[in-house]
């Protein structure tokens, strides 16, 4: 059984900072690709950050510069370190794995807040 549990969110006002961590239980973690995806009322999911198992990143334009995801394999965490933080970037925040198989998992999201 595949769980991702998520922490780091809260409230922060624009231009902080926020480190948002995922534990992964009950799975082959450095088989998958780890992402963060986000998500606001009445919109699509979008895909923030991906890391490959073997640790390439790739960004969303709109977070290019600012964010950096790392992955902890020994400690099946991953983890989404997001600066210079934005009114924009105020969404839930979602933990994905994806394995080569097609089958991933999510966990239930964290909020966060950017707001003076």
């Amino acid at each position: 059984q595949v769980q991702l549990v998520e922490s780091g969110g809260g409230l922060v006002q624009p231009g902080g900072s926020l480190r948002l961590s995922c534990v992964a239980s009950g799975s082959v973690f450095y088989l998958a690709r780890m992402a963060w995806y986000r998500q606001t009322p009445g919109a699509q999911r979008e895909l923030v950050a991906a890391i490959t198992s073997g640790g390439r990143p790739n960004y969303a334009d709109s977070v290019t510069g600012r964010f950096t995801i790392s992955r902890d394999n020994a400690a099946n965490t991953a983890y989404l370190q997001m600066s210079n933080l934005k009114p924009e970037d105020t969404a839930v925040y979602y933990c994905n794995l994806w394995y080569p198989s097609g089958t991933d998992y999510w966990g239930q999201g964290t909020q966060v807040t950017v707001s003076s």
